[in-house]
């Protein structure tokens, strides 16, 4: 992906995303961006979080009166939003979606990613970030440096790839979870 130099400075483009699973967690996002950038509270409107049988990340899909409760990571560069896009792999769409601000109820038109599958058997009940912070975020970060470490050779696994290889060797094969 070529990008155009402009004079005096660069075209490098700045994203909004909303996130609502495991990069709500600094750490997360501090492994695969290499830094936090600023965000502000926000609810998608219209959309479900989902727990996934089997994976320990949500998803979401369009519910009508329903709403997720996230935040918009702000001034995600062009690069960034493609670790994103490959961390995010084949199982979501980056989908333009428009957030309500929780400080001032103002709307914004942000990306998102959404659940790829919209008749997926495997999603149950809600999500809860706390419960994972709890249980999964250790693991999950570990995973996550292996994906950056992934990324940074020409042959590199897919996202899904390195998560079901991490989660293998932690749980032995065999998921162990409450």
């Amino acid at each position: 992906m070529a990008m155009s130099m402009t004079t005096g400075g660069t075209s490098q483009g700045y994203h909004n995303v909303f996130v609502y699973g495991s990069l709500l967690a600094d750490e997360v996002v501090q492994v695969l961006l290499n830094r936090v950038p600023s965000s502000t509270p926000a609810t998608l409107p219209d959309f479900q979080r989902f727990s996934i049988k089997g994976r320990v990340y949500p998803a979401i899909l369009p519910v009508e009166n329903k709403k997720v409760l996230g935040r918009v990571l702000k001034g995600v560069t062009n690069l960034e939003l493609d670790i994103l896009d490959i961390f995010e792999d084949i199982e979501y769409v980056r989908d333009t979606v428009e957030v309500t601000l929780v400080d001032n109820l103002g709307k914004l038109q942000t990306y998102a990613y959404v659940w790829n599958n919209k008749n997926d058997p495997d999603l149950y009940g809600d999500w809860d970030f706390e419960k994972w912070k709890s249980a999964h975020m250790k693991d999950f970060i570990e995973m996550t440096k292996e994906f950056v470490e992934e990324l940074e050779l020409p042959e590199s696994k897919s996202r899904v790839e390195t998560y079901n290889s991490f989660y293998q060797s932690v749980d032995g094969g065999k998921s162990s979870m409450p």
